[in-house]
């Protein structure tokens, strides 16, 4: 069964709670998995169920503003370098190799762990994300994020969830609820809506259009790497990903009829995910 931690950090002069779901034994070798920009820790209870079985420590954190960690009282640090300041918080007390799984915005903040100096990191899982962002995708997120929706209850929410996150590829029923469930904030009249700070949106308003260049980090990261593209992401596009791949040490894997991202919960996506970790113990 999973456990439920937090920790606190320093950022901007204020100390906020960072929590995090975590599986297997204390001892285990270390994974830490990050989600994506609206997502949570929980959309990784599938793959840190299964690497927990064979024996690895899993640790799920909830990126500020999202899940149980802590709404941060300026929306501006709502930005990739306070995530990173707050994840650091996390590899400090694990203090040795650590392997990183992220979704999005979750292997964005790997890359930049990855690309420091002395990285804790020794194998790195991008999941639908790579070294620049189109124009098109870039506008596609910033349009959705931060729109503030109710619901009447969890069903409605999950009808919402399965029609904007699409892209996941097939889930089940049971995986279906199991996002709504945890995607769930219940207000003080019983309605229901997403449990993320909608202010997550405030830094894309003043964000320059265009797409998102990201070369000059992934030019840092010399850690082995898989990255795993869905062939119908607009994130992660072809000609990125391929190029990605022509580096020494870069595992390229597309999955057909899927966009972005991967959900990471089917049977065949954790074996890919787990035989990669596993490849250098």
């Amino acid at each position: 069964m999973p456990r439920q931690n937090r920790l606190r950090y320093l950022l901007a002069g204020g100390f906020q709670q960072l929590a995090w779901t975590e599986w297997g034994p204390e001892q285990g070798a270390p994974v830490v998995c990050v989600h994506g920009l609206t997502r949570n820790a929980r959309d990784f209870d599938a793959l840190a169920a299964a690497l927990a079985a064979q024996g690895r420590r899993v640790l799920c954190p909830d990126l500020p503003g999202r899940g149980a960690s802590d709404w941060l009282p300026d929306p501006m640090l709502y930005t990739p370098p306070s995530y990173v300041v707050a994840l650091a918080h996390l590899l400090a007390r694990l203090d040795g190799p650590v392997d990183w799984v992220g979704t999005s915005l979750g292997g964005l903040c790997g890359m930049m762990v990855a690309a420091g100096r002395n990285t804790p990191l020794r194998r790195l899982v991008l999941n639908d994300i790579g070294s620049r962002v189109p124009a098109t995708a870039a506008e596609r997120i910033a349009a959705y994020v931060g729109t503030r929706l109710v619901f009447p209850d969890v069903p409605a929410l999950e009808a919402h969830l399965r029609k904007v996150h699409a892209p996941f590829g097939p889930l089940t029923d049971a995986e279906w609820r199991h996002l709504a469930e945890h995607s769930a904030r219940r207000l003080p009249d019983g309605s229901i809506t997403t449990h993320y700070d909608p202010d997550i949106a405030v830094p894309f308003r003043d964000a320059p259009t265009g797409p998102v260049d990201l070369a000059a980090i992934w030019s840092l990261v010399r850690l082995p790497t898989l990255v795993i593209r869905g062939a119908e992401s607009d994130i992660l596009d072809e000609e990125t990903a391929a190029d990605m791949a022509t580096r020494t040490g870069v595992e390229l894997v597309t999955l057909p009829g899927i966009g972005h991202a991967p959900a990471l919960m089917d049977p065949a996506q954790i074996a890919l995910v787990s035989g990669f970790l596993d490849a250098a113990r």
